[in-house]
Order: C-alpha cells, then structure tokens, then sequence
C-alpha cells in the first residue's frame, strides 16, 4: 500500500474547499434580523376589528329581514369576510389591512436569498400558490368546520351522559383535540415570545413568516393614536356607567349659585317656569312652596320621579294646583 503524495493533500484541499463554503453559505444564508412582536400581534388585532366592521355593515344590509336568520348562519357569514380578506390581501401577494398598517408581509422561509445576494436581510419571495391554498384551508375551512362541530355537538348534546357512547365518545375526543390544540398555541407564544417568529401554529406550520415590507417605513398606526383611543373609551363607559345614576334635578340646584348672575335670578323669581324658563300657558303651582310651573313640566317631573323637589327652594312637591283652581294629587 503506497501513501499519496504531498500534492494529492493539497489538490484534494483546492477541490473540496468550494464546496464547503457552499454548504456554510447555505446554513448561514439569512442575515439576523429582528421583528417588532408589537407589530405582529397589533397587527392580529386590526385584521379582527376589520372583519367585526365588515360584519357589522353587512348585518345592517340584512337589518329588515326575518329575526334570528342571520344568527344562523353566523358561522357561513364569519367564513365568507374571511375569505374575501383572504381572496384580495393574500392570494394577489398583497398583505392583510392590519399587516399593512404595520409595515408587515409575509416570506417564505423555506426559500431565503443566499447571504452574499441580500443587504437588508428582508428580502425573499412571498408565499407560494400552494402555501396560499393551504393558508385559506386552515384559516377559513378550518375555524368554519370547528365552529359548526361544536355548535352541532352542543345542539346535540353530546356531552351529557344520557346519551349514547358513540357521541359521548366523540365530545369526549372534541374535547380532548381542542385541549392539546390550545396546549400547542400556549407553546407557541412563548416561543413567539423568545424569538418574535410565526404568531400561530398555521403561521408556523406553513413556514410563512412576517418580516418589514420596506426597512425605510414606521408604522402606521402610533402609540399616541392607540392610548388616546384607549382613554376615550374608559372615558365614555365610566360616563354610561354613572350618569343613570345621577340626579338631574340636584345638580342643577347644585350649580344653579354658580351659574346665574343677578339679572338672570331676577328674572327667575317671577313668572317663568323653573325647568323650561319660559312663561307658563297652563300656570300650575308646586304645594308646599307655591312656585309656578308649566303645566306639563310639572306633571312630567312629578311623575317621573316620586319625590321631586322644587327648583327653585329645593323643598319636597308633595301636590300641585291650578294657578286658581283646586289642588291636584
């Protein structure tokens, strides 16, 4: 057995160097690059807010049509906008309104540029027709058959323990897919979390991931906008929430010193009605105190609230009388 010459050690060098460099490149072929998961998640929240306004706007278009027949078919409605979405944003290699707005579009992983051939580290084809389809199928089919499964199954009430085994069995597996099915999501944000890589199991599973649509562009929708909106809306339900309870006739006694000057309470300590400030047609008086009042401004408060007190002295109504009649309960 004869050794190799020093030249074959060296010739055998220059042959496979290429080809390792080939297959470094290709286990280093995408540069690092770090996505905003702000962006990502808001950006699953406006796409559902779209499809609530699509919603809403549709159901007013069948706002005259028989009670309950949209509530039907509720889940073909839901299958329908998500479709559409899917048909104008995805499949024409358009991202989703919420994607958008975030500065967002989805990229194939499986097929990313060699390094030497990218600057910023976004660039990258888009989906594929066959991750497309796949997308629509997961997104759309499979969120229309789960809903109507389980509307079924709860209709049919399976899950009681009359029933007979085979469907109890069957809620026994529906249970069991959606536990392990939440499970895995639950997995799945966490390592989101960590690497800020595919949102949801589909995302995931079909290698679609989310990257910047132009490295140049911020976001669309600011904080500041996100806060102010925020604010507004714990504003106005802290408002709902403790005007009924609220008493109209107080609060005017209450701000009434503050309100008037010496001309205007001048004025009001004559012939005008307390609550509408105009003269009385039907001059009626409040009993105890004998102030005067429209007729149907009276009646209505009294009648609204049993224990209303006079505008003007505050003192409790307890009848009312015709300006020169007889009193009246």
């Amino acid at each position: 057995m004869t050794l190799p010459s020093h030249d074959a050690w060296i010739h055998t060098s220059h042959t496979l160097l290429p080809t390792w460099k080939s297959l470094s490149l290709s286990h280093q072929s995408a540069i690092p690059i770090s996505i905003s998961r702000v962006n990502q998640v808001d950006a699953a929240r406006l796409d559902v807010e779209m499809s609530a306004m699509l919603k809403e706007q549709l159901v007013k278009v069948f706002s005259l049509m028989k009670p309950g027949m949209l509530f039907q078919y509720e889940a073909e409605l839901d299958a329908f906008l998500e479709f559409l979405i899917w048909r104008f944003s995805i499949w024409v290699d358009k991202p989703t309104p919420g994607i958008a707005l975030m500065n967002l579009r989805y990229r194939d992983e499986r097929a990313v540029e060699p390094r030497d051939k990218v600057r910023t580290g976004l660039e990258g084809p888009g989906l594929t027709v066959a991750q497309k389809i796949w997308y629509c199928v997961a997104t759309v089919g499979g969120q229309y058959i789960w809903a109507r499964l389980q509307s079924f199954s709860a209709f049919r009430r399976w899950g009681d323990t009359e029933q007979r085994p085979l469907a109890r069995r069957l809620w026994i597996l529906i249970q069991r897919i959606e536990g392990v099915y939440r499970a895995a999501s639950f997995g799945n944000l966490l390592i989101f979390l960590c690497t800020g890589r595919y949102r949801n199991l589909i995302e995931r599973a079909l290698r679609a991931r989310l990257v910047y649509g132009s490295p140049n562009m911020n976001r669309a929708v600011s904080f500041e906008y996100m806060n102010r909106q925020l604010v507004w809306n714990e504003f106005s339900e802290m408002l709902l929430l403790l005007l009924p309870l609220l008493n109209s006739s107080s609060v005017k006694n209450l701000l009434r010193p503050f309100s008037k000057d010496k001309s205007s309470s001048s004025s009001e300590d004559g012939s005008a009605c307390p609550i509408c400030l105009a003269t009385p047609t039907i001059p009626y008086v409040a009993l105890p105190c004998q102030h005067r009042y429209c007729y149907y401004c009276l009646r209505t408060r009294c009648a609204a609230a049993p224990s209303f007190r006079c505008s003007r002295c505050s003192e409790p109504v307890v009848a009312m009388q015709r300006h020169s009649g007889g009193p009246t309960e």
